[in-house]
């Protein structure tokens, strides 16, 4: 996944909290934690696990592979109000 140097300069300040908070307004349930692990199904079946550490940002190749597996495209994360 490109993404522009704007919507990086935002994201990466993004912590587990904010992501999961996007998630759940995207109609993504908590189906299954294991510790930290945390995994959402959203209703079309896709699934996503989400390492849970309150307040910490994730590194920029984790959060690309996040963002690949849930399937956001820029205008989804503005939406969801994710980035601005």
């Amino acid at each position: 996944m490109r993404l522009p140097k704007d919507v990086w300069d935002q994201l990466k300040n993004k912590t587990a909290n904010d992501l999961i908070s996007a998630l759940r307004k995207d109609g993504w349930v908590l189906d299954v934690t294991r510790g930290a692990e945390q995994i959402y199904r959203h209703p079309t079946g896709k699934r996503v696990s989400i390492h849970y550490h309150p307040k910490k940002t994730y590194g920029q190749n984790l959060l690309k592979a996040l963002l690949a597996d849930i399937g956001w495209s820029i205008d989804d994360m503005k939406r969801l109000k994710f980035i601005k």
